[in-house]
């Protein structure tokens, strides 16, 4: 079931792809197959406010997030920032910096999210996915998103930021407003709200572990030096918030819209319930079908021809994931969702030197889920109305009733 219109590319014309209110309401994969087949590099005007450029075939976005000279993340990488004078973390927050700054901080930033450092948090990881699931089975009946995957990913990364369990309802609530909303198009002032609260939050973390360090990524950031010189108090924060955003709001997306796309292919749904264990063919699937993040932004720092069109240095680029992932020139049958689909280069993680830094997190995360649904639920079957975000960046349900039949020998 597609709980959205699909919209029709004749009104490509009449619509603002900065809209939050658009994607909430309209299924767009007409509107990017048509730009991908007829202007692939495409000058969206808006009535009213700053146009940009939208990219939407694979190879182009690739190419785009590969050339963080022509292309800069220094003045924002989503719309909301970029359409309103840029960010104010540019230069000091790994996501929005480019070249030796960002190759200094990334090094640091990389170490705690490698495979070898996260492997007691997937251990946790696992046990407290399997936890949860079995909470839910037991009741029954739950919001698959607020019960279940708002949690996962929330812990773990509450676990390497060193925030303790009774402060992470109020992070949720925080990361669930900062960057969409889930009843109707978030006020500027909102937002705004959201994130200094979230800044406030990790600055007050901060200091607490200068004065005592723990083992975790704030009290690495704090100790550590980039460039000969300690981060600065505002980087610290900074990098917090992205942090906490990146590896929370998107990997939550994901696992809903993974369950959803099992709902709604049974074959799928058996297919996984019938094999020994999760593959990564079938967690990367979850990953390029939700593609969480819709679009990713630049600006351009020269003059540049790309698909055929010339863009002006200054102009706002924007690479929209959405489209890339369901690209007809690198993937087969894009609108089949396939666990067993190999190759599957998505670039849901980005590409580049941007490339997730959380991206092996994620996927364990997402890896168990699925094993838990595995082994512990025979059918999933929605229970009531799914109600979508509000959001130009962020894709997914913010509500997910379901009701989940306990599998064979479940409890014993």
């Amino acid at each position: 079931m597609n709980d959205r219109d699909v919209l029709d590319p004749s009104a490509l014309d009449r619509i603002d792809l900065a809209d939050p209110a658009l994607h909430h309401a309209h299924d767009l994969r007409e509107v990017w197959r048509h730009l991908r087949d007829e202007a692939p590099v495409y000058r969206h005007e808006r009535a009213g406010g700053e146009g940009f450029w939208v990219i939407t075939r694979y190879d182009d976005v690739a190419a785009v997030y590969k050339d963080g000279e022509t292309f800069t993340s220094e003045r924002g990488n989503v719309l909301d920032t970029l359409l309103s004078g840029g960010d104010s973390a540019a230069g000091r927050m790994l996501a929005v910096t480019d070249g030796p700054r960002h190759a200094a901080l990334r090094a640091v930033l990389g170490k705690p999210f490698s495979p070898r450092s996260l492997e007691v948090v997937v251990d946790s990881v696992r046990r407290g996915t399997q936890q949860l699931l079995r909470e839910a089975v037991e009741r029954g009946s739950c919001d698959f998103a607020a019960d279940v995957a708002a949690h996962i990913p929330l812990a773990a990364i509450c676990d390497l930021l060193g925030v303790p369990p009774a402060d992470r309802q109020h992070i949720i609530d925080l990361t669930s407003t900062a960057l969409s909303s889930a009843d109707a198009p978030a006020t500027p002032e909102a937002t705004w709200a959201s994130r200094n609260d979230l800044l406030l939050y990790f600055s007050e973390l901060a200091e607490s572990r200068r004065a005592k360090p723990y083992d975790d990524v704030v009290s690495l950031l704090v100790t550590k030096e980039v460039d000969g010189r300690p981060l600065s108090h505002e980087e610290i924060i900074f990098n917090c918030y992205s942090i906490i955003m990146g590896g929370h709001e998107t990997t939550r997306f994901a696992m809903i819209g993974g369950v959803e796309a099992l709902v709604e292919h049974p074959e799928q749904w058996e297919a996984l319930r019938g094999g020994d264990k999760v593959s990564a063919a079938a967690v990367d699937e979850v990953l390029r079908w939700t593609t969480p993040a819709l679009h990713s932004g630049r600006t351009a720092t020269e003059d540049v021809f790309l698909g055929g069109e010339f863009i002006e240095a200054g102009d706002v680029v924007t690479v929209w994931n959405a489209s890339a992932n369901r690209d007809e020139r690198v993937f087969s049958d894009p609108g089949r969702f396939d666990l067993a689909r190999t190759p599957n280069k998505h670039l849901t993680f980005a590409y580049g030197p941007h490339f997730c830094i959380g991206a092996y997190l994620a996927r364990a995360e997402i890896g168990a889920l699925l094993e838990g649904l595995r082994t512990m639920v025979a059918e999933i079957e929605f229970t009531g109305p799914r109600r979508r975000i509000f959001s130009n960046f962020l894709s997914g349900l913010s509500t997910a009733p379901v009701k989940l039949t306990p599998a064979p020998g479940f409890g014993g």
